[in-house]
């Protein structure tokens, strides 16, 4: 007894001076999050058959921590930049599947405290370079009048609800990918830009925001950088076409790591690694649009060992690449196999800069410790996914429960092609079964069943940490999208 006693001591003085030391810091932050990049796309997380080079990627987590069980809020875009931005699952928000298309309110509503907003109680400079994807309005900049849904929005079109209403100081970059070519700054559309120019700006524009805040040294900053690569159009510039040898999907991630490694060439060439926290992951899993079955005849496994890609419950559609690079506070070339989720990252801001935010981020757990080896503190009994049409799914340790009959996204099967006498859900032990293989749901009904009340309690509660009340967004969320069958 006394010995457990000394470890839980130690423990807590250690997450104590290491949290202490870190609110002293206050580090400047830098998020870059892919675009449909797959966990198996990054090399160093598929050494067997990745067969893209990502070297400055892989530098990275040389450099840092490496999450191998880390997930997206959901399996597609909009919901899992709503997720990192607000802490808080997007599906108890008015978008219960796929993603938003734009001229709409945005939505993350107004009294809705982000990351950003977070941040800059705290003094930090915002920034947001690249891809938002979660609406906002166009104005006429002369008469102020919202302007239809169209196929862009003419230049001087002024935005009254976008990313520098919430919280982030400055903004340049798009709405979507299909508005890639609509280029906005700040509150303002300023240019029509070819789609192969994109990642070029985003890169030219992100170096240029480092390099820019070096005439400010005593106020931090959060940089977000959210690409809009390797999401189609894939488009790499003539200088990448070719590179990969795998076609131009390989080619746009060789190009995609190349910014990687230009937004941290200039962290270090202007002074700031050693005070940065840099993060890099991906929205979700590799779109099929990167014509999957071609590449894995050629040897590259875009989710590596995982079964499924983007839009599906399966752990190719959200398990995503997820690596931190921050000197002297996080051991460089380590790794972490606790379970996380995209949506933890607000929280984990908060417990970094002392900035807290009650009645927000309600399904975020701090996973500051884990960067310095420690357990995750959690009231969190389990990570909730999502696929691109609203099956949900639950994981607890090394359980996971979909329901869904079928990939609950594009995959095959699909819950169209799935034979009414199939089993209404998926139960597998992820430890043994990562690869999702061996369904359990008819033969451990026990589990499916605790599975089940704990993921129904936490969507009807309102968030999935112990904190204040909490109401969802809209009154019923249907659990079960497929129709239930075998038991």
């Amino acid at each position: 007894m006394k010995k457990t006693m000394r470890i839980i001591l130690f423990t807590l003085g250690t997450l104590l001076a290491f949290n202490t030391f870190a609110k002293q810091l206050r580090p400047n932050i830098v998020l870059i999050m892919c675009d449909d990049l797959g966990y198996g796309d990054v090399q160093c997380l598929n050494p067997k058959n990745g067969k893209i080079k990502t070297p400055y990627i892989d530098r990275l987590a040389s450099q840092g921590m490496t999450f191998t069980d880390a997930h997206s809020g959901s399996s597609v875009c909009t919901p899992t930049r709503y997720g990192l931005l607000t802490g808080r699952y997007s599906w108890r928000t008015r978008l219960q599947s796929g993603v938003v298309q734009g001229f709409a309110p945005c939505l993350i509503a107004p009294d809705r405290l982000t990351v950003a907003g977070l941040l800059k109680k705290q003094g930090y400079a915002t920034g947001i370079i690249g891809k938002w994807h979660l609406d906002f309005k166009y104005q006429d900049a002369k008469t102020g009048k919202i302007l239809p849904r169209m196929k862009r929005a003419p230049i001087g079109s002024t935005i009254p609800d976008g990313p520098v209403h919430r919280g982030f100081d400055y903004f340049h970059g798009i709405h979507h990918a299909g508005h890639m070519d609509t280029i906005i700054e700040n509150n303002k559309v300023v240019e029509q830009l070819d789609e192969i120019h994109n990642l070029p700006r985003l890169t030219e524009k992100s170096v240029a925001y480092i390099e820019g805040r070096t005439k400010y040294q005593a106020q931090p900053f959060f940089l977000y950088v959210p690409l809009g690569s390797p999401h189609t159009p894939i488009v790499p510039t003539a200088e990448w076409q070719g590179k990969s040898g795998l076609g131009p999907y390989g080619d746009f991630v060789m190009q995609t790591d190349a910014t990687v490694g230009a937004i941290m060439n200039a962290l270090d060439k202007n002074g700031f690694a050693k005070n940065t926290l840099v993060v890099f992951t991906s929205d979700n899993g590799c779109s099929k649009a990167a014509n999957i079955s071609r590449l894995r005849k050629q040897g590259h496994h875009v989710s590596a060992q995982y079964r499924g890609s983007k839009s599906d419950i399966w752990e190719g559609g959200h398990r995503v690449p997820f690596l931190v690079r921050w000197p002297g506070m996080v051991e460089a070339a380590s790794q972490s196999d606790q379970l996380i989720t995209l949506v933890d990252f607000f929280a984990t801001i908060s417990d970094i800069t002392g900035e807290k935010a009650p009645g927000m981020a309600e399904d975020s757990v701090s996973f500051l410790p884990a960067l310095s080896g420690q357990a995750i503190v959690s009231s969190r009994k389990g990570i909730i996914h999502h696929s691109i049409s609203g099956h949900f799914a639950y994981r607890q340790g090394k359980w996971k429960l979909l329901l869904a009959k079928g990939s609950g996204g594009w995959s095959s099967p699909k819950e169209s092609e799935v034979g009414a006498k199939t089993a209404s859900a998926q139960l597998y032990n992820m430890e043994k079964d990562p690869s999702e293989q061996n369904n359990l749901y008819l033969s451990r009904p026990d589990v499916a069943e605790r599975l089940l009340a704990d993921l129904t309690l936490d969507v009807q509660r309102g968030r999935s940490t112990d904190g204040p009340e909490a109401k969802n967004d809209v009154l019923n969320i249907k659990l079960w999208k497929s129709q239930r069958g075998k038991k």
